[in-house]
């Protein structure tokens, strides 16, 4: 559990609502948190799903694990807490985003079941929509494809708390979406996505 520090604060709302900046933008801000193994996938589809709808004239913004780790969450590590204090901060930065009225695409291996689970209750507390895609590959075909070489250091021992080798993955339950990249093209993953999107009345 995050620490509270700050005292005497309190939020302050302000004159334009979501729902003016929902109009404005012509669409409504939710967060696509896409989770899985490191080489399943998640990194390539949220690219391609970020042109296909900038290219429908849809805002959104991509939020890539090792992007958010190079600024604001370069002070955290791999371990447990880490990597939940991790997607807790990725959590509020996507409904930050969301209530602008941005389609946010999270992609974050986000091992944790439990932390996953926070992320989605900030949303329903904050009348949000949150869609979790689980972009599942056998770790063999994600190990095959290593495109960092991550899992080659792992199985080396040069990499401790490695998703899917000496750390676990716990995959989502009950998620809104499941992708096989390794048995779908990513033009199906993405046509897939948009139709979800429409069907929910976001684009």
């Amino acid at each position: 559990m995050t620490e509270v520090k700050a005292t005497n604060v309190h939020w302050h709302d302000g004159e334009v609502s979501r729902e003016d900046r929902n109009a404005l933008l012509k669409q409504k801000g939710a967060t696509l948190w896409f989770t899985g193994l490191s080489g399943s996938g998640k990194s390539t589809v949220a690219v391609a799903l970020e042109k296909a709808l900038m290219d429908k004239g849809h805002l959104c913004y991509r939020l890539d694990g090792d992007n958010i780790r190079l600024g604001i969450n370069k002070n955290l590590g791999f371990s447990a807490e880490d990597r939940t204090e991790n997607i807790r901060r990725i959590g509020e930065i996507s409904k930050l985003f969301v209530d602008t009225g941005v389609i946010v695409l999270s992609s974050f291996v986000s091992p944790y079941r439990a932390d996953r689970d926070i992320v989605r209750d900030l949303h329903v507390a904050g009348d949000m929509d949150f869609i979790e895609v689980h972009v599942d590959v056998p770790l063999e075909v994600a190990e095959e494809r290593d495109p960092k070489g991550l899992y080659k250091k792992a199985r080396a021992g040069e990499i401790k708390n490695f998703t899917g080798i000496s750390d676990p993955y716990e995959a989502p339950l009950k998620p809104e979406l499941v992708l096989n990249s390794h048995e779908q093209s990513l033009e199906e993953e993405v046509a897939v996505l948009l139709e979800m999107l429409a069907a929910r009345g976001l684009i």
